[in-house]
């Protein structure tokens, strides 16, 4: 019932910034909490950031505290992630998701639904 689309990536060198953003469809947005997560090549997906409904509530991974933020506009259907002081290690898939009522948001197989992800490579 829900498509999330994933846009904003690119490939940057280290030290850039990218914004990436997801726009979802539908007119329930505000009902779901929203994460990113990030998949490297021969690696696991890995949680990145998560924002609740109403964008009053974030939670962030170690590894990105400090240089990544996750914002969401309802009236948009949007969320994005704003990633400032990029390094290689960051080169992944990023992909958006969106679930409800869900046990913990650190989790993927919790959520709901997905986006097709966006590639984003840094170079040093």
């Amino acid at each position: 019932q829900v498509q999330l689309v994933e846009s904003g990536g690119g490939l940057v060198q280290a030290g850039a910034s990218l914004r990436l953003s997801c726009a979802a469809s539908g007119r329930t947005f505000s009902s779901y909490a929203m994460g990113w997560f990030r998949q490297a090549p021969g690696k696991e997906r890995e949680f990145v950031a998560a924002v609740g409904g109403s964008g009053g509530s974030t939670l962030y991974a170690d590894f990105v505290k400090g240089r990544f933020t996750i914002s969401r506009d309802n009236a948009k259907n949007t969320v994005y992630l704003q990633m400032n002081s990029l390094k290689p290690e960051d080169t992944a898939v990023y992909y958006c998701a969106a679930g409800r009522k869900m046990r913990t948001v650190l989790v993927a197989h919790e959520y709901d639904y997905w986006g097709q992800g966006t590639q984003v490579t840094v170079s040093s």
